[in-house]
């Protein structure tokens, strides 16, 4: 059975399906797109030669002022014309499996299992907010940064505690997506928040809300 260092004395033992998967990279490579592109606003615009306003009168006569033809001062070639083929408002979202972002999400977890990298931590240890302790608690795991850190919501002295430090990344569990977790080189998660990231990742969640 896997296993994970508990902060501050002892081991927490691990789910055997969340944490021990073999990592399929396209599947997270798919799944950390998804999620990356769903961020993206798709607002940019452009206005093509039907939409830029004026230009309704041809500039010139067709004949006989020894320049070339025109029929509107809005052509693309023209200054102050319409664009060609610029971008217009989209969405960038695209489907992933909700079976295919378990699997990427346990891939995710199972390379911090496999690094060393995933720790577990008592956040009712903070009675009141602390950055000082909350210091102390990654000094002494000594894991590098960028870390994440993934609690309950019921958990907020915790949370302030690593807020305001650098290249710590606090996070709700259920905010935490494959991209968060699979780009931070440390992961320290709460024993609550334990439980409901390896539900999330063994489909236990859905079973019961269904």
């Amino acid at each position: 059975m896997p296993s994970a260092p508990k902060l501050g004395g002892g081991e927490v033992v691990l789910d055997d399906l969340a944490f021990t998967a073999k990592f399929n990279g396209p599947l997270v490579h798919e799944t950390v797109r998804s999620e990356l592109n769903a961020l993206r606003q798709g607002t940019s615009a452009t206005k093509t030669r039907g939409n830029v306003r004026g230009g309704g009168a041809k500039p010139w006569r067709q004949k006989g002022t020894g320049r070339a033809r025109a029929g509107s001062s809005r052509s693309p070639i023209w200054k102050g014309g319409g664009t060609v083929f610029g971008p217009s408002p989209r969405h960038y979202t695209f489907k992933v499996n909700r079976k295919a972002r378990r699997a990427a999400l346990r891939s995710a977890l199972s390379v911090q299992v496999d690094r060393g990298s995933l720790a577990v931590f008592d956040a009712t240890s903070f009675d009141a907010p602390s950055t000082k302790a909350a210091a102390k608690l990654l000094a002494d795991w000594g894991q590098p940064n960028p870390t994440l850190v993934l609690l309950d919501g019921d958990e907020a002295n915790a949370g302030l505690s690593f807020r305001n430090m650098e290249r710590v990344l606090v996070l709700p569990v259920e905010d935490a997506g494959v991209a968060d977790v699979i780009g931070a080189a440390s992961l320290l998660i709460s024993e609550t928040a334990l439980a409901q990231i390896t539900a999330r990742a063994t489909g236990a969640a859905q079973e019961e809300a269904a």
